[in-house]
């Protein structure tokens, strides 16, 4: 793959071999995000799970303290005065059944985040083989099946993240914006590691953290040092 010049610039401040300080990791991803669009800083954790274990997933979800710095559309399936709950906090769409056709044969998917009344899962599962691959299906685990469906929606929006291990075991998530000050994504970072390390699964034996990095769209990934985050 071509490289860029101003990645290679910045990928030469960032020694592949070392282990930095979140803190000094935060720095240099932040300073490597040079693209003309404000990028999201991501962290990418290797864990040493293996999630074919249903006993060994990894899956929840987290408030950022200071959000993701991205504006979602949350779209809730609901009925009767739980739909009117939606709407009045703040749900970008509500519906129900009629909803369906418009997703599985129209495609539409103008949404990011899925929650649903534990009543209208039924609905809800009949849209599995869309939602589900695109990793939207509502899940009571991360919070998005649930009754309380204004908590749902105002977490969602205040910058409640998912993660989830992928096929690899490894969880990728969004911590905010290269545009956000080093504290806020240190903040942030600080409170997912703190997530993660509590959804350690019991039967693990090993290595839990086997690294982590943390990189902007476009940018080099800088290793952080999991000793000091466990």
């Amino acid at each position: 793959m071509k490289r860029g010049k101003k990645y290679l610039e910045a990928a030469k401040a960032i020694d592949r071999a070392t282990l930095y300080d979140t803190e000094e990791a935060i720095s240099l991803a932040k300073k490597a995000a040079v693209a003309k669009f404000d990028e999201t800083i991501e962290v990418h954790i290797r864990t040493g799970c293996d999630g074919r274990h249903a006993e060994q997933q990894i899956r929840g979800a987290v408030v950022l303290p200071h959000g993701t710095g991205k504006t979602v559309k949350v779209l809730v399936f609901a009925k009767g005065a739980k739909a009117d709950e939606a709407e009045a906090a703040g749900a970008d769409y509500v519906g129900g059944e009629e909803l369906i056709p418009k997703i599985q044969n129209d495609g539409w998917l103008d949404f990011d985040v899925v929650v649903a009344t534990p009543d209208m899962m039924g609905v809800v599962g009949r849209l599995g083989r869309v939602l589900g691959p695109k990793g939207l299906m509502p899940n009571p685990k991360a919070g998005t099946v649930t009754m309380d469906v204004t908590k749902a929606v105002n977490d969602i929006k205040a910058g409640k993240i998912e993660y989830r291990l992928d096929k690899a075991n490894i969880v990728h998530v969004p911590i905010g914006k290269a545009s956000f000050t080093e504290e806020q994504l240190t903040d942030n970072f600080q409170t997912l590691m703190s997530a993660i390390n509590k959804a350690k699964p019991s039967t693990l034996k090993g290595q839990y953290l086997k690294s982590v990095t943390i990189a902007s769209t476009m940018g080099p990934g800088v290793k952080v040092n999991v000793t000091k985050l466990a």
